[in-house]
């Protein structure tokens, strides 16, 4: 956040590490141990999304979980039920609502800025300052963070305060020094120096100590973890969140990644996030065993209930789309619209989905799939 100097109490303070980065120790006997287990942890997870036959069914809960959590982060809450709501409407409609919470359009930016990033590194893009501007770009492109200068880098210094927003608990790089640090760490991601999990905590914690734009920061550096993991091939597609650990132990995270710059200890901040790795990939590997079984035991009942060779279709259609409009399914879920209306009423009927709202006017009746909403709210 940028704010006036005056008022701001610099008591306990802890200011940028200026020339040293990249650090020149890490104590490796120290974080040997918990790399291993998160490159294990990790790769099994990278597996089982390797073994779905239908990754997506997976993915877009684990999405949506992200970009809820994320944004919680930064003081931006909305619900899972919300997102999915808008998305469906706007499925519907191809409109987006000028009536929704501004804070629910933020989260729904969240998902699209990693998404179009992910795009164009797979267009060919590298990835590079000039796609995190991109990104930001696109985060800020609605709601408060409009008005915070979307793409650019910050020129006026900005700080980290607790929650009174009084006491300054960080002074990230000063405008002046930024270009330069957003060069020494690109340059550093472009390296070979020390393995992908190691340089993924290192790129990150740098990226928020330089705290490069006026908003959005927290945000974009966990993007960039996703990105980086992605890039050099720990994980096979771009499908690795970290959020949900970070926001647990936010008081942790934040004193760690302030003794990087304090005391120059990059193997303490290294060790936590080697820690949430494991931890969110074992999180991770739970749920998509829970999805997995809901989805097994469903394909038995919407075979049961909807007696149809359509079946299957139905089922991962409510499973990548778990709120939605009725008319999107009859028109677009890939099964003839009669057979579609028919299984609407029938899952309804066999208490497989929920209706959220009737039809009204031109608009179509909303449903969701509470069996899959109960696994992955947050």
């Amino acid at each position: 956040m940028a704010l006036p100097s005056s008022d701001l109490n610099f008591d306990n303070a802890v200011d940028y590490h200026y020339g040293r980065f990249p650090p020149s120790q890490i104590d490796y006997a120290r974080l040997l141990n918990q790399l291993v287990k998160a490159t294990d942890a990790i790769a099994r997870y990278d597996q089982m999304l390797k073994n779905m036959h239908n990754s997506e069914i997976l993915l877009a809960p684990l999405r949506n979980q992200e970009a809820v959590i994320s944004s919680r982060m930064e003081g931006t809450v909305s619900t899972m039920d919300e997102i999915l709501k808008y998305e469906a409407d706007y499925r519907e409609d191809g409109k987006e609502s000028a009536t929704t919470r501004s804070e629910v359009i933020e989260t729904i930016l969240y998902q699209r800025a990693l998404t179009a990033a992910q795009h164009a590194i797979e267009s060919g893009q590298p990835l590079s300052p000039f796609l995190i501007k991109a990104t930001h770009q696109r985060l800020l492109s609605f709601g408060r963070g409009a008005a915070k200068t979307p793409g650019q880098y910050k020129t006026e210094q900005n700080y980290l305060a607790d929650k009174t927003k009084r006491n300054i608990l960080f002074v990230p790089i000063k405008p002046e020094f930024l270009q330069d640090g957003m060069d020494q760490l690109f340059k550093y991601i472009e390296s070979d120096g020390h393995p992908a999990l190691l340089k993924a905590a290192i790129s990150h914690v740098e990226f928020e100590a330089l705290h490069p734009f006026k908003d959005g920061n927290g945000r974009i550096g966990r993007m960039l973890v996703t990105l980086l993991l992605w890039q050099s091939g720990v994980i096979s597609a771009p499908h690795f969140y970290i959020s949900g650990y970070f926001e647990e132990h936010k008081d942790s995270y934040i004193d760690t990644m302030r003794a990087v710059s304090a005391k120059d200890d990059w193997t303490s901040w290294s060790i936590l996030f080697l820690e949430a790795i494991e931890a969110q990939a074992i999180r991770n590997l739970a749920i998509a065993e829970n999805v997995r079984a809901l989805y097994e035991r469903m394909k038995q009942e919407f075979s049961n209930v909807l007696a149809s060779k359509w079946s299957v279709k139905a089922l991962d259609y409510v499973f990548t789309n778990p709120v939605f409009r009725n008319g999107r399914f009859t028109r677009q879920g890939g099964i003839p619209s009669a057979s579609a209306a028919r299984f609407t009423r029938v899952l309804l009927e066999n208490n497989l989905l929920r209706t959220l709202e009737e039809p009204s006017g031109r608009r179509s009746a909303l449903y969701a799939f509470e069996p899959l909403l109960e696994l992955v709210r947050v």
